[in-house]
């Protein structure tokens, strides 16, 4: 009996860890697809901070988070476009130095209460470029804080209207949602079981 109950004991634990294991896994979009484009701005000082916050241009995400992106970047392609990502995974010492910056939760998740989802490695901030990679236009640039980046704003030309359109609804077709004040921000919906992680960039693995 004492046997049997330790043996339950044993399976529990190593079940535990195996899944607590799994759950920290980032996977790296760069060895799961050629058909990405980057411009991972924190990996520069182009950014809202003007500093440069990652030591290395990686875009890293769950698992089921990446399996979802390729499938959207599947779509796009075959109606001529495919993701530009501009940041995935973000650890939370990065968040901290932001919030210290910005402490505006409109823009910004507060790293001390439930922080940003992409600390959680569930979201993308990105655009779309043509297959041939030129710029779509979605009538603000990348961390603009205002009113010309709110996806409730409609007062733009036909075209960028149409290309928001396009982002939006493709990405929602594959789990992603928008929030209000980013047309760049999508976050994985099914992302409250991916705990906060802290984990480095792994800069000094290949590029």
């Amino acid at each position: 009996m004492k046997f049997s109950a330790f043996l339950l004991f044993i399976l529990f634990f190593f079940g535990f860890t195996s899944g607590k294991k799994q759950q920290d896994n980032l996977v790296d979009l760069q060895d799961l697809s050629s058909e990405f484009a980057y411009e991972i701005r924190y990996a520069t000082p182009n950014n809202f901070i003007g500093e440069t916050l990652y030591d290395c241009a990686k875009c890293l995400l769950r698992p089921e988070v990446a399996d979802a992106i390729l499938e959207a970047n599947k779509y796009f392609i075959e109606k001529g476009y495919r993701i530009r990502f501009y940041d995935c995974y973000r650890p939370l010492d990065v968040q901290k130095k932001m919030w210290a910056k910005v402490p505006r939760a409109t823009y910004v998740g507060n790293p001390y209460g439930n922080g940003s989802v992409h600390n959680r490695g569930a979201a993308i901030d990105m655009t779309l470029e043509t297959l041939e990679g030129c710029h779509v236009e979605m009538g603000s640039d990348y961390d603009h804080f205002g009113r010309a980046a709110h996806i409730d704003n409609y007062n733009f030309s036909e075209e960028i209207l149409a290309n928001r359109k396009l982002l939006f609804e493709g990405m929602r077709k594959f789990g992603f949602s928008p929030i209000r004040t980013e047309w760049w921000h999508f976050s994985f919906r099914k992302n409250r079981a991916f705990k906060i992680l802290n984990t480095p960039l792994p800069c000094g693995l290949k590029d």
